[in-house]
């Protein structure tokens, strides 16, 4: 008896602890749609006491199957079928262990309508690509918000500066003007809540995921920039003003700071663990590598960038279905036009397959962009939709970003090096399953901006903009280039739109707020998008290249009733031009052509040959007079 006695605490504590009701803390994805492509949707429920729980669908128009939980009963993930009768509306679903029951809310909506959203982008369009957080600030309530105080400052390079989505929304005329088509920003993931850290600099002993990349919650949207209801009111009046919005996922890593990084749903969520990993070595050519092992693509693919960022393990079942969901959810809530996705080649082919196919089966005109920082146009190539590697496996990635084209085009024209190496890597388009439809840039958010480069002039960068938005492909602007701003390494580079923010000295919003410098870069921007808006030759046209020499070069961009001459003299003294365009038809074999942009005088095909002399640094556009 008396040992009986001594067990009874303990015997009631395991009463109590078998009894203990589950706790729903996230659900994830919070709802889904009627006639998906993906049905039944995988969903992950995060809260505690899940292990061996039992779920409950309290409507027949719902059921749950495939049950699998987490040893330590933090993750229970499940299938959800909807079936065709279910009615768009809120779903009681109920988790049960030993008597207990909790239960928690699964929305069913309606699908969208694909009628003005879900477009894609084309080489009709011009992207102007804009961190939120430093473009403008809309909203001052949001900078610095309770949930994450003490992340502010605008005297920091590294933490919060108030730009948001309001402040994107109160510029969508701007870049209307602008002659931009399509607007990208970078991620709006809800990003750590305090300081980072993990990721110091000297001097700086915090910083924080303003950039958005170091995501702690893959549905929702951080407190800095807004949240559901802003991020579709921006999408929304963007596509009543005609301009097309591209979203930021990454699939390869979360932030150090999400839940999962100490605490995975599955034994195989990461590649390694929080406390024994590879770090990332950014081979990246390996992935194409018919000759590589396993082992030397090892750390390009499983390696944690910078030694903190957890790397997901596309090959754990759970986590392929959870990012392929996770990626359609957000285009199908939000309306999003297409894809930019973060670090392709540092994750297996095998997933892009796999995930790309998802896309396209349920939103056929939603294009993909992919990041692959390297200038070797073969590997670019490599990882480009429409042929199947040596590995069998085509990517179903759209297009790329051209930084195969870049580096030519910052040595040329910044620097000063032979436009010829801009015509080499043209040459070189063979190599792509289609080059017409790559992303064509002369900056980004992870490199000097170009008027930072030793050399750089304001005739170089307007020569650098004439060519990309007379080139094949989709030309994209870097905020903040359209006026010549400078920016050295990260976080220079990210530097604030001059008159987004209360207390700006200068608003290069407007023309009177910029210098004289500065109108005439953002006219000469505004003029080429207006002339390849006016042009289809310029969006869609085959492209001759008529001259290649050290540092004039000439091509013209041709449909079958239209054509546009465009020369380039990138010397710094005048230079006599001379090439023939009698096999241009639509020019003809006598002809008066006048320069587009305004700034060269006509000048005259004769017997199909067109001779004349360019000033130092200029380019023209030119067109039957």
């Amino acid at each position: 008896m008396r040992n009986y006695l001594l067990l009874l605490p303990i015997m009631m504590m395991l009463a109590l602890t078998a009894a203990a009701a589950p706790t729903v803390e996230k659900v994830e994805p919070p709802n889904w749609w009627t006639n998906a492509t993906i049905n039944p949707v995988r969903v992950l429920v995060t809260g505690t006491d899940l292990k061996n729980v039992k779920v409950i669908t309290k409507n027949a128009a719902l059921s749950a199957s495939a049950l699998h939980w987490s040893d330590n009963g933090h993750y229970l993930f499940f299938d959800l079928a909807i079936k065709p009768n279910a009615k768009p509306g809120l779903y009681k679903i109920g988790l049960t262990s030993g008597g207990a029951t909790t239960e928690f809310d699964f929305e069913v909506v309606a699908k969208s309508a694909q009628t003005g959203r879900n477009q894609g982008y084309t080489p009709d369009d011009v992207i102007y690509f804009l961190i939120p957080d430093r473009f403008a600030d809309g909203d001052v309530t949001n900078d610095d918000p309770p949930k994450s105080k003490g992340l502010y400052d605008r005297k920091q390079g590294r933490l919060y500066h108030g730009g948001d989505l309001q402040g994107v929304i109160d510029k969508l005329d701007y870049l209307k003007s602008l002659g931009v088509t399509a607007i990208w920003t970078t991620p709006v993931y809800d990003n750590n809540d305090k300081p980072d850290t993990k990721e110091t600099y000297p001097g700086m002993p915090f910083t924080t995921g303003y950039h958005g990349y170091g995501a702690t919650d893959m549905y929702a949207i951080d407190e800095h920039l807004g949240d559901a209801a802003k991020l579709r009111e921006l999408i929304d009046k963007a596509h009543a003003a005609g301009l097309k919005v591209i979203q930021d996922q990454v699939a390869n890593h979360t932030g150090p700071y999400h839940r999962w990084a100490a605490d995975p749903p599955t034994p195989t969520w990461w590649n390694g663990t929080l406390e024994n990993h590879l770090s990332n070595n950014w081979q990246k050519w390996t992935t194409m590598n018919p000759r590589a092992t396993y082992q030397t693509q090892q750390r390009n693919i499983d390696g944690w960038f910078i030694d903190i960022l957890p790397d997901f393990n596309q090959s754990d079942p759970e986590v392929e279905k959870y990012l392929i969901q996770n990626s359609l959810w957000w285009v199908e809530m939000y309306g999003f036009d297409s894809i930019r996705m973060d670090t392709l080649p540092h994750v297996p082919r095998s997933f892009w397959a796999k995930w790309g196919a998802a896309i396209h089966k349920e939103y056929p005109k939603v294009n993909i962009l992919g990041e692959l920082f390297d200038g070797d146009p073969a590997l670019v190539a490599y990882f480009q939709a429409g042929r199947k590697g040596h590995d069998g496996l085509d990517t179903q990635i759209d297009t790329l970003y051209d930084y195969a084209l870049f580096y030519p085009i910052r040595s040329a024209f910044a620097r000063g090096g032979p436009i010829r190496d801009v015509s080499q890597m043209f040459a070189r388009d063979w190599l792509y399953p289609n080059p017409n439809v790559l992303t064509t840039f002369i900056g980004l958010h992870d490199m000097e901006r170009f008027m930072n480069e030793k050399g750089a002039t304001i005739e170089g960068l307007k020569l650098a903009q004439t060519l990309i938005m007379t080139s094949r492909g989709t030309p994209l602007l870097y905020y903040g280039d359209e006026i010549a701003m400078p920016g050295g390494g990260d976080p220079d580079n990210r530097r604030d739109f001059p008159g987004g923010f209360p207390g700006d000295q200068q608003n290069a919003f407007a023309f009177a707020g910029r210098t004289d410098a500065e109108n005439d870069v953002w006219s000469h921007v505004a003029n080429l998008g207006k002339l390849r808006a006016g042009f289809a030759a310029l969006r869609r046209g085959k492209t001759l290249d008529l001259l290649d020499a050290e540092q004039q070069s000439a091509y013209v961009r041709t449909t079958e009733k239209q054509a546009v001459l465009v020369v380039f003299n990138n010397d710094s003294k005048p230079a006599e031009v001379a090439f023939d365009v009698s096999m241009v038809k639509p020019l003809g074999m006598n002809a008066v052509l006048a320069d587009r942009l305004g700034k060269l005088p006509d000048i005259t095909i004769t017997n199909g040959k067109v001779k004349f002399t360019m000033p130092a640094r200029a380019a023209g556009v030119f067109t039957v007079k």
